[in-house]
């Protein structure tokens, strides 16, 4: 090929490299620990390659390359560059269907809890996601009990509050009616914040809190309200039975499984948070050259979690096999969160945990 390297102008350093079309455009992104022996492999035997690798080489006209001094420095140009240059012969894992999330508005004066889809948006809180938005739509009436969180649209507050009648959920206790001053801004948001703190996974708490109260209530022989504390403990103990238990309550992990072929492949994700299933997602990829499970895993988790903000990664990530530069991935993750997280191949008893739910 006429735009192969000279032999020795190729340093042995760690780098990313760039190969571009005849207009100039940047068609494939890759990164290596050394730079010479990856590129020589291009132009070893052209027969042996993949068949989108050669296809890759036969539209390439140029290659150029950065040398860097870390694998986290590489991991991060090579991400940056692939989002930048959108590279047509790089590997883009897309969502295999537009999951539904559960999310709540607290960047609103009055925050919100609806069933979202498509891009997030910044100031709000994201669950899931949900592989049906009915399931979204059974916990939120059941949490609404003990949380009555606003989820009407704008159009509908406004017109209540014009009014001075709340809609139908403020008169059955499943709206506090923020719209018709019932409760605060800060009361509401208070609400909604505990709404959130529960659908993370810190649900313990406001269970014994609601226990203490019925006991309370029963002693005062107020029967009633002891009742009605009863049955929303029952709400969110429902709640967390949707959720199925995998793991120990401590666990706050991303359980990522592949499956492949010679030409696609396939990841799942579920995300465990307190030891439950909170959701789960899923995407698949054209394979672009011959390319190991542990380098499909490291694709998958800088392009999943790019973007990601800190409080909606876990503390694990759990995977079907390592990285190639596994150390280089965990340290940018721990950067990503601002916390520690590890990458690790899941143990026999983790196994066995997820395989008996």
């Amino acid at each position: 090929m006429s735009f192969r390297p000279k032999p020795g102008s190729i340093p042995d350093s760690p780098g990313v490299y760039r190969f571009r079309d005849t207009h100039g455009r940047v068609i494939y992104v890759g990164k290596a620990k050394s730079l010479r022996q990856r590129l020589n492999s291009y132009f070893a035997d052209f027969s042996a390659l993949h068949p989108r690798t050669q296809s890759m080489l036969t539209t390439a006209a140029d290659v150029d390359w950065t040398v860097v001094g870390t694998e986290v420095e590489a991991l991060q140009l090579e991400y940056s560059w692939i989002k930048e240059f959108d590279p047509r012969f790089n590997v883009k894992y897309r969502d295999d269907k537009s999951y539904p999330y559960l999310a709540v508005t607290m960047g609103e004066d009055f925050p919100r809890v609806q069933v979202m889809r498509g891009a997030k948006r910044k100031g709000t809180r994201y669950f899931g996601p949900y592989s049906h938005a009915w399931a979204i739509r059974e916990t939120v009436d059941l949490l609404l009990r003990v949380f009555p969180v606003r989820t009407c649209s704008a159009g509908v507050f406004k017109r209540a509050g014009q009014i001075g009648r709340p809609c139908l959920l403020g008169y059955i206790d499943k709206c506090s009616a923020p719209c018709v001053g019932r409760v605060t801004p800060e009361e509401h948001r208070e609400l909604a914040e505990d709404f959130c703190d529960f659908m993370a996974g810190n649900t313990s708490r406001f269970i014994k809190r609601l226990e203490k109260e019925m006991r309370e209530a029963a002693g005062e022989q107020e029967y009633e309200r002891a009742a009605r504390l009863r049955d929303d403990i029952q709400a969110l103990q429902r709640a967390l039975e949707k959720q199925a238990v995998v793991l120990g309550e401590g666990t706050d992990a991303d359980v990522i499984a592949l499956a492949e072929d010679p030409l696609e492949a396939a990841v799942q994700v579920f995300y465990v948070r307190g030891g439950r299933i909170r959701g789960q997602r899923g995407w698949v990829v054209d394979k672009v050259e011959e390319t190991s499970p542990g380098e499909l895993v490291e694709q998958f988790l800088l392009q999943m979690y790019a973007e990601a903000s800190p409080d909606s990664m876990p503390r694990e990530v759990l995977v079907p096999a390592l990285p190639p530069d596994c150390e280089a991935v965990a340290e940018l993750l721990t950067e990503q969160r601002r916390a520690r997280v590890e990458v690790r191949v899941p143990q026999r008893g983790d196994k066995r945990s997820l395989m008996e739910t």
